[in-house]
């Protein structure tokens, strides 16, 4: 296996360093570094020249384009088979990488994900039960929230290309996306050993950055349900909690009377149960 690392930053030189000295310490060694800076206006560009200049394989300037377009062109330019993501605020346990390794030669899988250890605010906390995190075949339990932590995975890249990598029109959720499209084809490998420490609480997570998440989570779903790629089982799930996801933005649209997104809740959710009565018995809701 020759695993790629992809790491993509904005604003972020006070922590990205953080996350490659956890690569640089890892007990099996990747092939390559790849750090995309996605038009940071901070010191990142001169720190990472400074600090790390040939350990870092790709260090390249985008200008600000988000962090699905900065992980898609690091992953086109990688020369690995495997792609192991990491986010400039978090950082890996030494034994992250040769842990999986070991795994996906005996158990094989295209895709490898970990448990974890959050931190808030400096302070550790317990996940709640429904983040538990579990292996096999997790598109149901996928559907209603993210389940699987970008930088906890390693990933076959064909499977990533072949999913399309991640959409650069989702604002945010672009993870909750790709793992959708994954894991409808296939199960993933979990191991229960708490590899990645995972740090929030900060101002400039995407989750605080964008109000209503389940906006980017109903354009997800609904590509999905029109990608062609579901089973009739699995276009029922997605039907029911796009459904429940659609009566519950709508809910919050009619509070702040926001009339355009009211408007584009009544007509999807129309399209998408004349899909579940043609396909399915959903329910009406």
């Amino acid at each position: 296996m020759q695993i790629s690392v992809v790491i993509p930053t904005y604003n972020r030189a006070h922590t990205v360093s953080r996350a490659i000295d956890s690569v640089l310490q890892q007990t099996a060694t990747p092939l390559e570094i790849l750090v995309v800076d996605d038009g940071s206006t901070d010191s990142t560009d001169s720190m990472l020249r400074k600090r790390y200049g040939s350990a870092i394989q790709l260090h390249c300037r985008q200008h600000n384009t988000g962090v699905s377009a900065a992980r898609n062109y690091a992953v086109s330019q990688s020369r690995g088979d495997w792609i192991a993501f990491l986010d400039s605020d978090d950082e890996w346990l030494p034994r992250k990488l040769e842990s999986q390794i070991i795994q996906l030669q005996q158990t094989p899988h295209s895709l490898c994900h970990t448990n974890e250890i959050w931190i808030r605010n400096g302070v550790r906390v317990n996940p709640m039960k429904k983040h538990a995190k579990q292996g096999g075949r997790v598109f149901q339990r996928s559907l209603d929230m993210c389940v699987i932590s970008p930088s906890s995975v390693v990933l076959e890249k064909s499977v990533f290309t072949a999913a399309g990598g991640f959409d650069e029109t989702l604002p945010a959720c672009e993870d909750y996306d790709l793992w959708l499209k994954i894991t409808a084809q296939d199960p993933v490998l979990y191991l229960e050993a708490p590899l990645l420490v995972k740090y929030g609480g900060h101002e400039d997570q995407l989750s605080r950055k964008y109000w209503g998440m389940d906006r980017f989570r109903v354009q997800a779903l609904h590509n999905l349900l029109e990608s062609g790629n579901l089973s009739v089982q699995q276009r029922e799930l997605v039907c029911r909690v796009l459904l429940k996801k659609l009566r519950i933005l709508r809910k919050g649209a009619d509070k702040h009377a926001n009339t355009a997104l009211l408007a584009y809740c009544d007509q999807l959710h129309a399209t998408v149960q004349q899909t579940a009565d043609s396909t399915t018995t959903v329910p009406r809701l």
